[in-house]
């Protein structure tokens, strides 16, 4: 009985080893190199002499509470997250249950069509829609036109930027989630619906009372990775706007890598990107909570 499951157990202990070792590299490493880093004035002298980096202890995290520059990119993050992300995944779902219907046709089509956007260049797709934004040609000011609405200056006006990346972002990021979520509703047994139907269910109280329940988890699983994603925003405003106009779009992010890669203060930007991860966990042991306590 010994010799039968020692081999077992040591195979076990290689498999969970390796898993701990890749966290360990590619996690928590990081994230312990970005809180030293943190703590120091390490900037482009350092990089050529490390010895040139001093420890300033908590400096650069006060000096970050007091840079407005960077509490307008973190209310321009959180503004981002609070409507993009429920945003997202509303129109994920919606598209899902539309290609996973029964009534539906060439569903391998749509899918493929949905998808298209996740694995089209950023570059791309931010001519397009610079072009689909413009103030004077652009297809969305002149559908508004016809209906007998001024035209809309989206990339220029600090009112409308915000909003247009996060249609940009929705557009582009949709897909995805979209077939984690057909994938979600095709683990639901089919005897559940019609369990639904011999009981008179119409399709909203299908939806409520059995579609729902049944993809918390994949709610679950979307909703917490959308979230972080979404507290990374740097692609969409640095390509569309380069975080104008006034600032409107500058993010977190952003900030970082103009204090690190333009500025070369990299012991502060480690502080702003330590401070970054610190509120995606929060929000995330936030999300999960709310999430635990729903479900039960």
């Amino acid at each position: 009985m010994t010799r039968n499951s020692s081999p077992l157990l040591s195979v076990g202990h290689l498999f969970i080893a390796t898993a701990i070792v890749i966290l360990l590299l590619f996690f928590f490493f990081p994230i312990l190199c970005s809180f030293l880093l943190s703590v120091t004035d390490f900037d482009i002298y350092a990089l050529v002499d490390p010895g040139n980096a001093r420890f300033i202890g908590l400096d650069n995290y006060r000096r970050l509470l007091h840079t407005p520059l960077f509490w307008q990119a973190l209310g321009n993050t959180f503004f981002f997250v609070a409507i993009g992300g429920p945003l997202t995944v509303t129109v994920s779902l919606a598209a899902a249950l539309g290609v996973n219907s029964n009534l539906a046709r060439c569903n391998t089509l749509f899918r493929t069509i949905y998808f298209a956007p996740v694995v089209t260049t950023l570059v791309a797709v931010a001519v397009v829609w610079r072009y689909l934004y413009h103030t004077r040609y652009g297809i969305l000011n002149y559908l508004l036109s016809l209906v007998g609405i001024s035209p809309v200056d989206w990339l220029g006006n600090p009112r409308w930027a915000m909003l247009a990346i996060i249609f940009l972002a929705v557009w582009k990021n949709f897909g995805y989630n979209m077939v984690i979520f057909i994938a979600g509703l095709q683990t639901i047994p089919e005897e559940m619906y019609e369990a639904a139907r011999i009981d008179g269910a119409g399709v909203w109280r299908t939806f409520w009372h059995i579609k729902l329940p049944l993809l918390a988890p994949t709610f679950l699983f979307i909703g917490v990775t959308t979230m972080i994603g979404y507290f990374q925003l740097f692609a969409e405003p640095y390509v569309m706007t380069q975080g104008g106009p006034l600032k409107s779009t500058y993010s977190v992010v952003m900030y970082m890598y103009e204090e690190g890669f333009r500025w070369w203060n990299i012991g502060y930007a480690s502080s702003v990107a330590f401070v970054l991860f610190l509120v995606v966990l929060v929000a995330t042991l936030v999300q999960l909570r709310l999430q635990r306590n729903v479900h039960v």
